[in-house]
């Protein structure tokens, strides 16, 4: 099925539940940088490995009774099948597309901490959702 190709500019959003934990997503979402060839409106294409340099320091995070909030690092984990080009490459490499949601991870660095007596939360990472959105309505690949 034919499905946006994405392009510099283009954001990654992400989701704010994942699993018990809750994370203050940046509302806006992150940039991508293609760095694919051809252009498509004057911006480059993203290819596969552009989505694993979108990485987001800091974000803090509640898991209850985890309430106090600690501190971590999003990143997208995996691609869903239809967010990466069959037929479409770029340097030999596939595109990426719209498509539907991608798996994100959230790394923790600090953890949250329980009122009294201060506990930390155990789980080190979490994994949710996201998906991504274009400005380009024009080039559709498969």
């Amino acid at each position: 099925m034919l499905n946006y190709i994405l392009t510099s500019g283009d954001r990654a959003m992400f989701n704010p539940i994942f699993g018990k934990a809750t994370v203050i997503v940046p509302a806006a979402g992150v940039v991508l940088t293609g760095t694919g060839i051809p252009k498509v409106n004057n911006k480059e294409i993203c290819i596969v490995g552009d989505e694993k340099r979108v990485i987001v320091p800091p974000c803090s995070y509640t898991s209850p009774p985890h309430i106090t909030p600690g501190i971590g690092t999003l990143s997208i984990e995996s691609l869903a099948a239809n967010q990466i080009a069959i037929k479409v490459k770029s340097k030999r490499i596939a595109v990426l597309l719209k498509g539907t949601t991608f798996i994100a991870k959230f790394q923790v660095t600090t953890p949250a901490q329980t009122p009294t007596p201060p506990q930390p939360d155990l789980i080190l990472q979490y994994f949710g959702t996201g998906y991504f959105t274009t400005t380009n309505m024009k080039v559709k690949g498969r």
